[in-house]
């Protein structure tokens, strides 16, 4: 624990804003999960549906700073890449 007012403020704060950040960050991967599990299952079709979701999932999290804008680019590609490849 800190000892020194300001790194108690701090260390507050820092609880405060991962209370408040971290459901973006869940629902993000839990979208991720979704389209990854509809695309093993070969159902092209329905993660079709949850793409634009997800990726409005990822975005929200790299406009609130949860994960870097590259980091997203990267997720959404990766999540558009496993639905074009469904056979």
């Amino acid at each position: 624990m800190p000892l020194i007012k300001s790194a108690i403020k701090r260390a507050k704060q820092n609880e405060e804003r991962r209370k408040r950040l971290l459901p973006y960050r869940t629902i993000m991967k839990t979208m991720i999960r979704r389209i990854v599990d509809l695309t093993n299952e070969g159902k092209k079709d329905e993660a079709a549906k949850h793409l634009a979701e997800t990726f409005k999932a990822i975005d929200t999290a790299a406009k609130k700073k949860i994960i870097h804008p590259k980091n997203a680019a990267r997720k959404k590609a990766k999540v558009a890449r496993l639905v074009s490849n469904v056979t």
